[in-house]
């Protein structure tokens, strides 16, 4: 394609592209669903090297030239799960980008690789298929990985010798930071709502703190925030038939809301 800014066309033809070292971009989903009421995160075995046989985040590379980082993990999402993400709307957003030269051992062979990380928030997402390049492929209740020493394994640089399945590459680091993102944004914003599927109660909807954060907040101030945030949620006029025969009103469905902010925000107790 000729330039409209004179000298770039020569400049570009003149150019070494060689005369840099080779520089991958890659993309690893940290994508999280609640299953069973416990919030769960996709990983794949890898079937080849490197880290052959450890656990890691779905992704790959992005394709030079061909696509953004953003249409990579969209692309990469309807592989991993089987969805077509742009029709599905489930949440996707970026959390960080991570250079560090040893995140990758092919570093060693003089390729720098580096990654953008992305969260995939959806309800109720199907078993996984593992790929071509992965023996297998399932979800992992978070509680389970051990991240805080994995990661603390990460940053001594030596390996983790604990009973959790061992973490590829510097993903215990990415997924544990994709886990705050998501803890912390409950507190401020309505994302909880993108972990349940349409309609559902208000019990539903504060069962996903339960699930994310590791106990529920308070009912009443919960069931007050809730409601009298203008968008949080839209009540429907049908209501969830009761489970038993115990009484009382049978909970109204609501849909999600086009609000995105909580203010004032839930105060998260760090302790759960």
């Amino acid at each position: 394609m000729t330039t409209h800014r004179p000298g770039e066309d020569a400049y570009l033809a003149a150019y070494d592209a060689g005369a840099f070292p080779p520089f991958a971009l890659t993309v690893d989903l940290n994508i999280f669903t609640i299953r069973d009421g416990v919030l769960t995160a996709l990983l794949i075995e890898r079937g080849d090297h490197p880290f052959k046989g450890f656990w890691a985040l779905p992704g790959g590379h992005v394709e030079h030239g061909r696509e953004s980082a953003d249409e990579a993990a969209v692309r990469e999402l309807s592989e991993e799960t089987g969805l077509d993400w742009t029709r599905l709307g489930g949440h996707l957003e970026q959390v960080a980008t991570y250079t560090d030269p040893d995140r990758d051992p092919r570093i060693r062979a003089g390729l720098h690789v580096a990654s953008v990380a992305y969260v995939a928030l959806a309800p109720n997402l199907p078993s996984p298929t593992a790929g071509t390049d992965a023996a297998r492929a399932r979800f992992w209740p978070v509680e389970d990985l051990d991240l805080d020493a994995q990661r603390a394994a990460w940053h001594d640089r030596r390996a983790y010798r604990g009973d959790a399945p061992a973490l590829a590459y510097d993903h215990a680091l990415i997924l544990s930071d994709a886990l705050e993102r998501v803890r912390a944004k409950l507190e401020y914003s309505t994302l909880a709502a993108q972990f349940v599927t349409e309609p559902f109660t208000l019990a539903d909807l504060r069962r996903v703190y339960q699930a994310v954060w590791g106990y529920a907040p308070d009912l009443a101030n919960f069931r007050r925030k809730v409601l009298k945030t203008p968008g949080f949620v839209v009540p429907t006029e049908e209501y969830r038939p009761a489970a038993s025969d115990r009484g009382g009103a049978p909970p109204l469905l609501y849909l999600r809301g086009t609000a995105q902010w909580i203010n004032p925000p839930f105060v998260r107790d760090r302790a759960g």
